[in-house]
C-alpha cells in the first residue's frame, strides 16, 4: 500500500521503530485533546500508517474500525477502548488476560 508517510520514518514513528498504541498516543495531547471524537480522529488520520510488528502496517481506519465508544473523556479511557478494539481486530498477537490460550500472554 501507498502510505501518505512512511511508517518508520521521523513522522510515522519519530525515526524509530515505535508500535501500535505508541504511535496512536504520540497523535494526541492528553491536556488538550480531551474529551476526543472518535470519528474526528478517525477523520484526520484514517489513511495514516500505524506498524503492528515488523511485518505488519495497518491503517488508523482499519484498527478504529473494531474500537467502540464515539468519545473518550482521557488518555486511559482512549487506551483501553483502542486495546480492546485491536485485540478483537487480531491486531496483536497477545492477550494479557488470557482470552484465548492459543496466543502468546504478556
Amino acid at each position: 500500500m501507498d502510505w501518505p508517510h512512511d511508517p518508520d520514518g521521523e513522522e510515522g514513528s519519530e525515526g524509530g521503530r515505535k508500535y501500535g498504541m505508541a504511535i496512536l498516543a504520540k497523535k494526541l495531547d492528553e491536556d488538550e485533546d480531551f474529551p476526543l471524537s472518535k470519528a474526528e480522529f478517525v477523520e484526520e488520520h484514517a489513511d495514516e500508517p500505524i506498524r503492528i510488528n515488523y511485518q505488519r502496517v495497518v491503517s488508523v481506519e482499519d484498527i478504529f474500525e473494531h474500537v467502540e465508544g464515539e468519545t473518550f473523556d482521557s488518555i486511559v479511557e482512549f487506551h483501553k477502548a483502542v486495546g480492546a478494539g485491536m485485540r478483537r481486530g487480531g491486531f496483536w498477537d497477545y492477550h494479557p488476560e488470557g482470552e484465548s490460550p492459543e496466543k502468546k500472554s504478556a
